[in-house]
């Protein structure tokens, strides 16, 4: 786990994942592309994130269950965001692409002219 230690306690700190950014991607989830009409939900998980949604389109869930969307990861000593897609068949993520800067992850995900995260 990533952790940054605090100079006067000698205590360490998660960077990620932090409630404040949390917040600050499922804002950003509110300007998506593809499918406005569901409720994501952002999920807090070591390092980074989980977003989850429930499948309107039935092509991976035909009952329209919760399924995984993204995964975005910090990754302290390259002071990276990787953003992985979920490959539903093989049940595995797969790296999309990586940036320096959340927002660069967030507008990927948001866009998604190629519907690699919202199938």
């Amino acid at each position: 786990m990533t952790k940054s230690a605090s100079a006067n306690s000698g205590l360490t700190t998660q960077l990620h994942p932090n409630e404040f950014d949390r917040k600050r991607i499922e804002r950003a989830l509110e300007a998506r592309q593809r499918y406005r009409y569901v409720a994501p939900c952002v999920v807090a998980i070591e390092d980074g994130y989980r977003i989850e949604s429930p499948c309107c389109s039935r092509n991976v869930d035909a009952e329209g269950g919760i399924i995984d969307v993204a995964l975005i990861e910090y990754h302290a000593p390259l002071k990276t965001w990787h953003l992985y897609r979920k490959d539903h068949v093989q049940a595995e993520w797969i790296l999309e692409s990586s940036y320096g800067r959340l927002h660069e992850a967030l507008d990927k995900l948001k866009e998604d002219p190629d519907r690699l995260f919202w199938q």
